[in-house]
């Protein structure tokens, strides 16, 4: 049912002004705790832009289309689906590494795995550093704004300044998913639908479109295949995929029910 949400639809789509300078970074997208690590990547090495295109124009199918998602899953307010969602807005310490620590079979931090710990951050830090540039260039509007409809999570400022397109969260979900689905291909499945799940949840929350997710997918598939070109990140992949290796097999842990 959910996933016929995503479908086309056919609204038109509300208006409101464009951001007008740079964004905060989305405080939801923060690591665990202050670390002194960088990514691997420059904003040289990817045009973002280029990779992903525009946003679709608000009077096109595609526009319509979101802005019919957007108002189709406002009715999901209050569901078991909602309140993941709604865990999912934070990447660090909510719901969100728990689905790949679920998918994986064993908990991800920086006690039972540092290295791959310290992999996914590194990551996430890329996601930043790449998706920054599109984000600011398109300057898409984000489709709470200028809408009073229920959001799954607290209205705050950073929303009116940061930039809807693509979506971070979605572009970080799906790196992760390739990530570890590489390091432990036995488990890529579970650990790709935990990266989906990642970047719908932004859709049923109301703070990204369709089209930011998809846009973030994209964007996150190219920056891993970029990664895999830097010396620094293939030495922490091995080291993480040793680690993994070192662990043994998974175990059963608390894992989210949708």
């Amino acid at each position: 049912m959910i996933r016929s949400l995503f479908l086309a639809g056919a609204a038109v789509l509300m208006l409101g002004a464009a951001p007008a300078h740079r964004a905060p970074v989305d405080p939801s997208m923060a690591g665990p705790t202050p670390v002194k690590l960088t990514g691997y990547l420059t904003a040289a090495d990817i045009d973002g832009q280029t990779v992903i295109g525009p946003p679709p124009a608000p009077d096109s199918p595609r526009g319509q289309a979101d802005r019919s998602i957007y108002l189709e899953t406002r009715k999901l307010a209050g569901s078991e689906r909602w309140k993941a969602a709604t865990k999912d807005n934070d990447l660090w310490t909510g719901g969100a590494l728990e689905r790949y620590a679920c998918a994986l079979g064993r908990p991800i931090d920086g006690k039972a795995l540092p290295r791959t710990y310290r992999l996914l951050q590194r990551v996430e830090l890329d996601a930043r550093m790449v998706g920054t540039p599109p984000k600011d260039h398109f300057n898409r509007i984000r489709p709470l704004i200028g809408d009073d409809r229920p959001v799954c999570i607290r209205r705050e400022a950073w929303m009116s300044t940061n930039a809807s397109y693509p979506s971070g969260h979605a572009m970080t979900g799906w790196a992760w998913g390739l990530v570890l689905g590489e390091l432990v291909p036995a488990r890529a499945s579970g650990l790709l639908e935990a990266g989906r799940e990642i970047g719908d949840s932004r859709v049923i929350c109301g703070v990204h479109y369709q089209s930011d997710v998809e846009a973030g997918r994209m964007l996150g598939a190219a920056m891993v295949a970029r990664e895999h070109a830097n010396a620094a990140f293939r030495a922490d992949f091995a080291a993480a995929k040793a680690e993994l290796a070192k662990a043994g097999a998974a175990r059963a842990i608390s894992c989210p029910t949708s």
